[in-house]
């Protein structure tokens, strides 16, 4: 059985998370962030109020009671979007801007990259590509992409 925290957390009519303290103390509209939402996401997960102010740190979201782990997961789950790449159908041109034709876990798509630097290598395996509207999208491991989207991706990076 998981140890309670010394807060409880809540919803309001308008589906906002609304988070008590042990002391009574009200905060409403706060947001679960992680702080390594790819490499370890069930890790390291403030609750921030609206101003960006911590109210409380969970190490690992896994420790939490299940009542309180689904309310933080269904909240992570509503504001995170990040597709994962499965393979990259085209480029438009080996130079940047070039707008990339891929299919993800999400279904196909397009999007712009602007530039080499919005392809950030997480580690050796995994790269995460951010399109021009900041739309993140992952490869979770990029050895293990089909021969032609390797051959695509190699020549930007």
């Amino acid at each position: 059985m998981a140890d309670r925290p010394p807060y409880q957390l809540s919803r309001d009519a308008f589906g906002r998370l609304i988070f008590t303290s042990q002391n009574g103390e009200v905060h409403e509209g706060i947001v679960p962030v992680r702080a390594f939402p790819i490499t370890a996401p069930e890790h390291a997960i403030a609750l921030v109020d609206q101003h960006g102010h911590e109210l409380a740190w969970i190490e690992q979201l896994g420790g939490l009671p299940d009542e309180l782990r689904m309310i933080i997961e269904a909240e992570l789950a509503s504001r995170e979007f990040v597709p994962e790449i499965l393979r990259i159908r085209s480029a438009s041109s080996f130079a940047t801007p070039s707008t990339w034709q891929v299919e993800t876990d999400r279904g196909d798509t397009s999007f712009i990259l602007k530039g080499e630097e919005d392809i950030r290598r997480l580690t050796p395996a995994e790269l995460l590509i951010t399109d021009s509207h900041g739309v993140y999208y992952l490869i979770r491991d990029r050895f293990g992409l089909d021969h032609p989207s390797r051959k695509i991706l190699d020549r930007f990076l």
